[in-house]
């Protein structure tokens, strides 16, 4: 059985007095390569937050590596799991250099501070953005941007990665490059977990999708046992039928 990296046990997630998350559980293992969709507002953004004590829970744990990470200090959070969340605006300036640089802060006074610069190097060209690295972010397109925390994110270097529309503004090649960046990570021994709303993304490449909807999970399994048109009925309030196309599953609304 793989290792079990982070694991959320029913969790609920209150925001004054309405339940984002109810009774809410997901475990990440080694080699996990896992996709969240679900309708706007269904709480995937949430779910993602309070997976590493960013958000409040008010029932139910968390395990990070085997510990509760309300137990853990936000440095020791870092040194375990990265999060890459969907607003990804800068306002300071600094370079993309300096910015894919932050990711190494955890790790600043251990052993891994003595490879920085060459971890640093290789998440920039992993991320196509070598060719940005003395670029202000602050004049970076939204897809350049993203790429740039893309990188910032593999060179925490840990064995969580939990990503919040990676995708959204980059072109369909840098969508597809991501996210063969992750599936190597991911078979590298890493749990990888993506927040996405194309289906048909979410189904090239997760082994693994979670839906939910107003809050909780109504499915989650393979591609292939999730993406029905009952389940997409239920999340999203759509008629649609799912196709196979040469093997690629993909969903047409009704």
């Amino acid at each position: 059985m793989s290792e079990i990296l982070l694991e959320a046990r029913a969790i609920r997630v209150m925001r004054r007095e309405r339940v984002v998350l109810d009774d809410v559980s997901l475990s990440l293992t080694a080699h996990a390569r896992v996709a969240i969709v679900g309708a706007n507002g269904s709480g995937k953004s949430t779910l993602l937050r309070a997976l590493l004590g960013l958000d409040a829970i008010a029932a139910g744990e968390v395990r990070l590596g085997g510990t509760n990470v309300r137990s853990l200090s936000r440095v020791e959070v870092a040194r375990r799991a990265t999060l890459v969340l969907q607003d990804t605006h800068v306002e300071v300036p600094i370079t993309v250099r300096d910015l894919v640089e932050l990711g190494r802060f955890p790790h600043r006074g251990t052993d891994q501070a003595r490879h920085d610069r060459s971890r640093v190097e290789d998440a920039m060209k992993r991320a196509d953005v070598s060719a940005l690295a003395e670029r202000d972010v602050r004049t970076l397109s939204g897809g350049e941007l993203q790429r740039a925390h893309l990188a910032r994110a593999l060179v925490q270097d840990t064995r969580v990665l939990l990503l919040d529309e990676p995708t959204s503004s980059l072109d369909l090649g840098h969508q597809l490059s991501l996210l063969a960046v992750l599936r190597a990570l991911a078979d590298d021994g890493r749990a990888v977990c993506v927040v996405l709303h194309d289906l048909a993304l979410a189904a090239r490449w997760a082994e693994r999708i979670v839906v939910l909807a107003a809050g909780k999970v109504v499915a989650d399994g393979s591609p292939r046992e999730v993406l029905t048109s009952h389940t997409l009925s239920l999340a999203f309030g759509v008629e649609a039928r799912v196709l196979d196309v040469e093997g690629q599953l993909v969903v047409v609304p009704a």
